[in-house]
């Protein structure tokens, strides 16, 4: 008896040595990453097929090119968001496009009307080609998996809305809202539905995801009153577009002036 309640004290005592040893070992460690090292494999023709695959894929993979190559409208004119320095035909018709598909959905969801859309020149990512339109085109035109938003914002941020448009100077797609640049670089004009600006008012505000959480540091959007997302993808709603139309029509209204 005398020996296991020495043998209990001596394996307490190495429990607590052990213990001590490691809370001292841990707390004076210090890991610093010092290398990180990475390798490029790249995938080239070299690498082969797999022929289980490719029967696997065939398929979905023709399913997939026979729906993007279908014809669904014409476009008469080539169009490009270069084409403009304060506004572009197609931008113009992303804008109110996107306005109008928005508005529809919002209204039977909400009772409420969009009044504005502005969407970023830089998501714009391919021209739209003279010729047959398909959905691929769609894809390369918005590529990315962006989806509409609904902003309820002010009317002084409306007015940052248009500061920021003049100090950007990139003709970003704009829709429902049109000014008069002046002189001294300050706006003028601003009109919302073709009614002067309120400041005190609620104006909703179409845009992406994107810009709806101040992409391109359009932070007025950060300042919404409220936000709706009406889980509708830009890309899908220029093919839905695009099918209910025999030809795209050149939208050359002037939306932005310089005096």
């Amino acid at each position: 008896m005398v020996k296991l309640k020495k043998y209990n004290q001596f394996f307490k005592l190495f429990v607590i040595i052990i213990t001590t040893l490691t809370i001292y070992s841990c707390g004076s460690s210090r890991f610093q990453l010092t290398t990180i090292e990475g390798k490029k494999i790249p995938i080239t023709a070299s690498a082969g097929t797999n022929e289980t695959i490719e029967k696997f894929v065939q398929p979905y993979r023709e399913t997939i090119d026979t729906d993007l190559s279908a014809v669904l409208a014409y476009n008469p004119v080539t169009l490009d968001k270069n084409n403009g320095k304060w506004q572009s035909p197609l931008g113009n018709l992303m804008a109110d496009v996107t306005l109008k598909a928005g508005d529809k959905i919002f209204k039977s969801r909400e009772n409420k009307s969009i009044a504005i859309c502005i969407l970023n020149s830089g998501g714009i990512r391919s021209t739209l080609a003279k010729g047959n339109v398909t959905a691929r085109t769609a894809y390369g035109i918005m590529p990315f998996e962006n989806s509409l938003v609904v902003i309820a914002l002010k009317g002084e941020q409306i007015q940052e809305l248009v500061d920021y448009f003049i100090a950007t100077k990139k003709s970003h797609p704009l829709s429902g809202l049109t000014f008069t640049i002046a002189k001294d670089k300050s706006a003028k004009n601003i009109l919302v539905q073709g009614q002067a600006l309120d400041k005190n008012a609620i104006y909703y505000v179409a845009t992406n995801d994107y810009l709806a959480n101040g992409g391109d540091n359009m932070n007025f959007f950060k300042k919404g009153i409220q936000q709706y997302d009406l889980d509708y993808k830009l890309r899908n709603i220029l093919i839905d577009y695009f099918k209910e139309v025999d030809t795209i029509p050149v939208i050359n209204d002037i939306r932005i002036t310089e005096e």
